[in-house]
């Protein structure tokens, strides 16, 4: 069975491939590659900094312990990332190299002191003694003078000096420094710029008179992140105080990579890496920059030329909702579906506002994981609770890399008086859960939303995602059940209508796929289709591809990694598996169980991965109006028929595009196109 499925990691640098290659592709505009060469760049970190970092800490807890779908070792793993991630990364350089070629064509250069001319060298000298200098701590290292920490993703100038006894020292010099220009523009209005840390790293031997300068590179370390925080806790600490130190903590986590810009000698890495506690295998040399962040800034230049970048796209009004009465009402006649980023989050914001002035509103609960700078849904629920209603927020502080965000937000949220729970023990959660309850004119009545993403008014300008409304009475029951759980610090048994892990939702989606097993073994028509982020869970894997074996048709829509290999003869020949990796980034899950008028319909914030579905809160909601299954189906369809931005994967493993036979169809812009003409028939 080892033959049809791929290591979750390995399946994961593939991902990442296919955002190099567009960063790669010709047709993307020429500063939109440059962003996909900074996401590379930004994934890759975090990669390492979790997922290395946590096979890292299990390679030191247990050598033995083995991968569950293809029987590697952490070891065995950390070895084949290492050679994938070199051989990607050259991809890498070359893509920059490519680009900032043709930024020059448009007036742009970033340069180094082999092509500047005299007078630019003059005026660096002086830019680098008045500007930098005074604001650098260079530091050798001796035995009075330790190796200095090296803080996470920042860059460092290293020097290999020698003594006038012959005796070689490092010198350090960070290069990362709020005070001081990353782009140096150049006098004379002829648009070129040095990076600062090239700048420093050519002087650096002004700064260390007296010595010889024998060799030198800039230098960038990553770190771990992984941080067991439910594993450290102790119930006589206050939780948000604890995570707060816990992000402290983080920030000195050994290193698990360490970038140079030039080859050192192998002594001098050697006692780099003997400092830092990094194996040489883990260091790589990379011929762009080891930071490309300021390629933002690149773009800002180029703003006016507007051929450069992606055409203008604006959320679009969704014609369900009619202005000037209220959304509340409106929900309470049908069941509505946002579709971000092509439609506005608005309607949902407005919602919201609405119920914290309705007087008829008792209560607002919400479960947030990630949230804008500045939030809007943050001044609603306080608006809210300041308006006397039961507020309830579930704020999930080991959203990792949001802690101190949440942190913020839930000090706000409790100061305006609502009621803040910090998630439960041993599961994060990760739902996208709002649940309304009012006094209606028969009773208790529920608007219940239940999202695919973060309630997050930038993201959904960004990711696609759905929103579903609704006044489902069976619906807002099972809801309030969940929030019940959740303020008691448990999780719910059973439901009837909602997927809810960790308890309700792998065991019900199995029994989903038996039920088409069944169909297909009785001579009727089968199908499932999914639209997930991930898929890792061996054990709905295993149902699929017997599924698959037993003639059920199943079709998947996986951005990042599947580590189901599909088309394999007689095991997974029934499975096809597409990637999108386009302009938006795809987030949201979709779930086609059956055929015809039996079709089961679920949108929801679960990926099919182990720590969805059985080690975190997820919740995914059926889709009962008929006019918003049919939407559903249109979108997952015009998906799987995208011939621009999918790759198919095959019975290797490997992705390449789907070929363009006959008309083109980018499945993100056919879809920003319907939402543009079906704002435009209001």
């Amino acid at each position: 069975m080892e033959k049809i499925y791929m290591n979750r990691e390995l399946s994961w640098l593939k991902f990442n491939e296919r955002v190099l290659e567009e960063a790669e592709n010709p047709e993307v505009p020429l500063c939109e590659r440059m962003t996909f060469v900074s996401i590379y760049q930004s994934n890759l970190d975090e990669f390492f900094m979790v997922r290395v970092g946590s096979l890292q800490d299990q390679m030191l807890l247990n050598k033995k312990i083995r991968d569950n779908k293809t029987n590697m070792t952490s070891e065995e793993q950390i070895k084949a990332i290492l050679k994938e991630v070199k051989r990607l990364n050259k991809r890498k350089d070359e893509a920059y190299q490519n680009l900032m070629e043709k930024v020059a064509g448009y007036g742009i250069q970033l340069i180094n002191f082999q092509n500047a001319d005299p007078e630019e060298k003059k005026y660096l000298e002086q830019h680098f003694n008045r500007n930098i200098v005074p604001l650098s701590s260079p530091t050798i290292v001796s035995k009075r003078q330790p190796f200095p920490f090296l803080r996470n993703k920042d860059i460092y100038a290293v020097v290999v000096l020698e003594t006038r006894s012959g005796k070689e020292r490092l010198g350090i010099i960070p290069c990362t420094n709020n005070m001081v220009e990353r782009m140096i523009e150049l006098p004379g209005g002829r648009g070129r710029y040095m990076l600062s840390e090239d700048l420093i790293l050519h002087y650096i031997g002004k700064v260390f008179k007296g010595y010889k300068v024998k060799g030198k590179s800039l230098i960038r370390v990553v770190r771990n992140a992984d941080i067991d925080a439910d594993a450290l806790y102790d119930e006589d600490l206050d939780y948000r105080e604890f995570m707060a130190d816990l992000m402290k903590e983080r920030k000195k986590l050994s290193p698990v990579r360490l970038d140079l810009s030039r080859d050192m000698e192998g002594n001098v890495v050697e006692s780099l890496c003997r400092y830092l506690d990094v194996s040489p295998e883990r260091v790589f040399k990379s011929r762009a920059p080891l930071d490309v962040s300021f390629i933002f800034q690149i773009q800002d230049l180029l703003r006016m030329n507007p051929e450069l970048f992606y055409n203008k796209r604006v959320p679009q009004k969704s014609p369900d909702f009619r202005d000037g009465e209220s959304i509340l009402e409106q929900i309470r006649q049908e069941d509505k579906l946002l579709s971000y980023p092509y439609e506005s989050i608005r309607p949902f914001l407005n919602m919201l506002n609405e119920a914290a002035e309705d007087d008829r509103v008792v209560s607002i609960k919400m479960t947030l994981y990630r949230l804008a700078k500045q939030s809007k849904v943050i001044e609603a629920l306080c608006e809210a609770a300041e308006n006397g209603k039961e507020v309830v927020v579930l704020v999930e502080l080991r959203a990792r890399f949001d802690e101190e965000n949440n942190i913020r937000w839930s000090r706000m949220l409790e100061k305006a008086g609502c009621q803040i729970i910090y998630g439960l023990e041993g599961f994060k959660v990760h739902s996208k859960l709002c649940l309304i309850t009012r006094r209606g004119r028969d009773g208790v009545e529920y608007i219940t939303q239940i999202g695919t993403g973060n309630y997050n008014e930038k993201t959904a300008r960004l990711y696609t995602d759905l929103s579903l409304m609704t006044a489902d009475e069976k619906i807002g029951l099972e809801a309030a059940r969940v929030f019940q759980a959740l303020t008691k610090g448990e999780t719910v048994e059973e439901s009837e209508h909602l997927l809810v892990a960790p308890k309700c939702l792998q065991s019900k989606v199995i029994d989903m796929i038996d039920e088409e097993i069944r169909r297909v073994q009785n001579g009727e028509e089968a199908y499932i289709g999914l639209k997930l982020n991930s898929l890792t869970d061996k054990k709905i894997m295993d149902k699929l591809a017997e599924a698959s074996r037993a003639g059920v048709h199943v079709d998947m829509i996986v951005r990042g990694i599947c580590c189901l290999i599909p088309g394999v003869p007689g095991e997974t020949e029934n499975i096809r598996v597409i990637s999108i990796v386009g302009r938006f980034l795809e987030h949201s899950r979709i779930y086609i169980f059956g055929c015809g008028e039996r079709t089961k319909y679920y949108i929801g914030s679960a990926d099919f991965m182990t720590r969805n579905t059985v080690k975190r809160v997820e919740v995914a909601a059926p889709v009962y109006s008929e006019k918003l299954k049919k939407r559903i189906r249109g979108i997952f369809d015009l998906m799987l028929s995208d011939n621009k931005k999918a790759r198919i994967e095959g019975s290797d493993g490997k992705y390449t595009y789907v070929k363009c036979e006959g008309e083109p169809v980018n499945s993100q812009e056919r879809l920003y196109q319907e939402a543009y003409d079906r704002a435009a028939s209001r």
